[in-house]
C-alpha cells in the first residue's frame, strides 16, 4: 500500500454512514471471548460521542474505500496532578480498521491525526479505554504511542428480570432529587474524585439522564443542601444509554445459550424456585447506565444495593427495551463492587484505561500520578459509555 493513497478526513454523515455501518459489522465491537455483547448504533455511527461538549469522528479512505474510523471527544475534568486540578482531556474510542487492511499503519494514522486535533484544541491529556486482554490495542497505544497504564476499573452488568421485582426494605427511604440538588451534592461530595466532569450540570440536564436518587435510613432527615446528612446514605444517577444505541449478543458460549433458554423456562413454570434468569439477548436491546455512585456511612453498602434494586424495578416497569443495567467502578473499590448486583458472566472485572500527556510540562506530573496508588473512587462519564 502506498501511503500517498491513504486519506484521513472528517466523517460526513450522509455519504459515509452506510460504509461505516458495514465496517462496524465486519469488526468486533465488543470485547472478545469473555464478554460477548456488541453494539448496534441504529444508523447513527457517531451516537456514542454526540452528547460530549466537543467531538470529532475521522475516517480513513483508501482508493475510495472506507477502511478505518476513530472517534474522540474533549471535556474538562478533575485531574489531581494538574496544577489547577482541572485539565482538558481528550477521550479516544471506536478505533476500527477493516480486517483486510490491518497491519498497514492505518490505525496509527488515525490515532496520530486525532491527537493532532486534541493538541490544536489545547488538550492536556489524551486517554483511552480498552479490554485488558486486547493485545493489539495495548501494543498500539502503549508501545507505539507512549500511553501509560492508568487505571483498571470494573464494568458490572446485571440482567433485568422482567418476571420479578425486588423488595426494597421498609427501613430504607429513597428520594428523587431535583437537578439543582443533585448538582450541589455531586460538587460537594464528589468533585475531588478522579475524572469528575466540570460540566456535571450539562450531564444532569441531558434528556438521557433519567434522574438522581438518594437512599438513607427511614426516620433520619436529609438536608439536601448538604449541611445535614444522615449517618449513612448513598446516591446514584441513571442514564438511558439504550436511547442512543443497542446491545446485542455476539459469539456467546454454548453453555450461556443453553442456560439462557433453560433458565427462562424454569423461571416461567417454576417461579417459586426463584432462580436467576437471563433475558432474551438474541435481538438488539437497550440498557441503563448507573453513574455517580457515591456512599457514606457504615450502612451505605446496603443502601447502594437498595438503590440498584430500585433502578432494576424502574427498568422492569418503565422500559420495554432495557434488559441490562451497567455501571463502572474503580478497580480498588471492592466494597462498592460487592454491593452492586452483577453477573460475572456478563461483567468485565478489569477494564484498562491508558493516559498520555500531550504537553511537555505535564509529563513529569503524569509519571508521578501513575506511580501513586489509585484512589478507590472513579467518576465514569455516561456520555463516554
Amino acid at each position: 500500500m502506498g501511503f500517498e493513497q491513504l486519506i484521513i478526513r472528517s466523517y460526513e454523515g450522509q455519504s459515509d454512514r452506510t460504509q461505516v455501518e458495514d465496517l462496524e459489522r465486519r469488526c468486533e465491537v465488543g470485547p472478545g471471548d469473555r464478554v460477548f455483547l456488541f453494539t448496534d448504533t441504529m444508523g447513527d455511527p457517531i451516537c456514542r460521542i454526540r452528547n460530549s461538549p466537543m467531538y470529532k469522528m475521522l475516517v480513513a479512505e483508501l482508493d475510495k474505500e472506507l477502511v478505518g474510523v476513530i472517534q474522540g471527544s474533549i471535556k474538562v475534568v478533575r485531574v489531581h496532578m494538574h496544577p489547577k486540578d482541572l485539565a482538558r482531556v481528550g477521550y479516544i474510542l471506536g478505533l476500527r480498521v477493516a480486517p483486510l487492511h490491518r497491519r498497514k499503519g492505518i490505525g496509527s494514522s488515525l490515532v496520530r491525526r486525532l491527537e493532532e486535533w486534541f493538541i490544536a484544541n489545547d488538550v492536556d491529556y489524551a486517554y483511552m479505554a480498552t479490554e485488558k486482554d486486547n493485545e493489539a490495542s495495548v501494543k498500539l497505544f502503549v508501545n507505539k504511542f507512549g500511553y501509560i497504564r492508568f487505571r483498571t476499573p470494573a464494568i458490572l452488568v446485571n440482567p433485568v428480570n422482567i418476571n420479578r421485582s425486588f423488595h426494597i426494605s421498609s427501613n430504607v427511604q429513597i428520594v428523587k432529587l431535583k437537578r439543582e440538588q443533585a448538582e450541589f451534592l455531586y460538587r460537594k461530595f464528589m468533585s475531588s474524585i478522579e475524572f469528575f466532569p466540570h460540566d456535571i450540570d450539562n450531564i444532569l440536564e441531558n434528556h438521557l439522564s433519567l434522574g438522581t436518587w438518594v437512599a438513607f435510613p427511614r426516620g433520619e432527615s436529609f438536608g439536601l443542601d448538604g449541611r445535614q446528612v444522615p449517618s449513612s446514605w448513598a446516591m446514584l444517577s441513571v442514564w438511558n444509554s439504550g436511547e442512543l444505541f443497542k446491545l446485542r449478543l455476539g459469539k456467546a458460549p454454548l453453555s450461556c445459550l443453553i442456560y439462557t433458554k433453560s433458565s427462562r423456562l424454569i423461571d416461567k413454570y417454576f417461579p417459586c424456585l426463584k432462580l436467576p434468569s437471563l433475558p432474551d439477548f438474541f435481538h438488539p436491546f437497550g440498557f441503563y447506565f448507573m453513574y455517580g455512585v457515591h456512599q457514606e456511612g457504615p450502612l451505605s453498602g446496603k443502601l447502594v444495593r437498595s438503590l440498584c434494586q430500585f433502578v432494576h424495578n424502574m427498568a422492569k416497569n418503565k422500559s420495554k427495551d432495557c434488559k441490562v443495567i451497567v455501571t463502572e467502578v474503580g478497580g480498588k473499590d471492592t466494597l462498592l463492587r460487592h454491593h452492586i448486583p452483577h453477573w460475572k458472566l456478563l461483567s468485565c472485572p478489569e477494564d484498562l484505561w491508558c493516559i498520555k500527556a500531550l504537553k511537555s510540562e505535564e509529563r513529569n506530573s503524569l509519571q508521578e500520578l501513575t506511580k501513586t496508588p489509585p484512589t478507590r473512587a472513579l467518576f465514569v462519564d455516561p456520555r463516554e459509555v
